[in-house]
């Protein structure tokens, strides 16, 4: 792949930067799907609008405060490098972090199904992964070590693995098949679990390839950690729900709803 130019245009005297396009057309798309798909889920879509005002620049707020934190003695004491997100600097753990936090706290208030609601979000989600991880290529980050394979990218003169490449693409693989879980699904949470393990599992070797990695106490990969807890996680959850449903589908078949998470009068 050829070197990028970060900047896609200039408005003003002011550069217009890819990493800021890819992103806002991520969450563009993903909203268009979350807001066609509510009412399968027995939300009105309108109200998917208002989860999304709320819970999308929380989450970029936290995405962007997980890697300050994880990189403060670059950050220490320099308000404009902490604000400034042209450079890049979103970390996606800590976007879905507060953004999912977010979500549940508005789904107190307005007497939701949290687990429901999330069913609804995370493919979504992983189609605005799939575009957004381009802006990293744009802005030459996010890559991994260096590579002789022909879809290396060409960085500081070197030709590394193109980690924001295999994350795209599975991120995309991820949209599809969590759209199919999504159609099919046995039990509230589902989705959502599936989205934890399917990520997870990806995450936890492509962040092994990466270079530029967020560590903890200076050993760690803290995306291979947080990857591997999430996974063993979700998949208990997963198994527990799972058993649970097809008791309950059981005993009263025909009465219970997957959306909601009560039985059907």
């Amino acid at each position: 792949m050829p070197i990028p130019n970060p900047i896609a245009f200039s408005i003003f005297n002011i550069d217009i930067r890819w990493y800021g396009i890819l992103i806002a057309l991520g969450i563009i798309l993903a909203t268009l799907v979350v807001y066609k798909r509510a009412p399968k889920h027995e939300i009105d879509s309108e109200r998917t609008l208002d989860f999304i005002l709320i819970c999308v620049p929380l989450g970029v707020i936290g995405a962007r405060l997980y890697y300050v934190l994880f990189n403060w003695n670059y950050y220490d004491g320099d308000l404009f490098k902490i604000i400034n997100l042209r450079a890049g600097g979103l970390a996606i753990h800590g976007g879905l972090i507060f953004g999912l936090i977010s979500a549940a706290i508005l789904c107190k208030i307005w007497n939701y199904n949290p687990l429901n609601v999330l069913d609804l979000a995370m493919p979504a989600i992983a189609l605005a992964q799939a575009i957004g991880r381009w802006g990293n290529y744009f802005n030459s980050e996010a890559h991994g070590g260096p590579t002789n394979l022909p879809w290396g990218i060409l960085v500081d003169g070197q030709t590394v693995h193109p980690t924001f490449l295999y994350e795209s693409i599975w991120c995309l693989i991820m949209f599809g098949v969590l759209l199919v879980i999504d159609n099919n699904k046995k039990f509230m949470g589902q989705v959502f679990l599936s989205y934890g393990m399917l990520y997870s599992l990806e995450r936890f070797f492509v962040e092994y390839l990466r270079t530029d990695s967020l560590m903890l106490f200076g050993i760690i990969k803290q995306a291979m950690l947080l990857s591997a807890i999430v996974f063993i996680v979700c998949m208990i959850a997963y198994i527990i729900l799972d058993r649970r449903s097809r008791h309950t589908g059981k005993i009263f078949y025909g009465g219970y709803s997957k959306y909601t998470g009560k039985f059907k009068q």
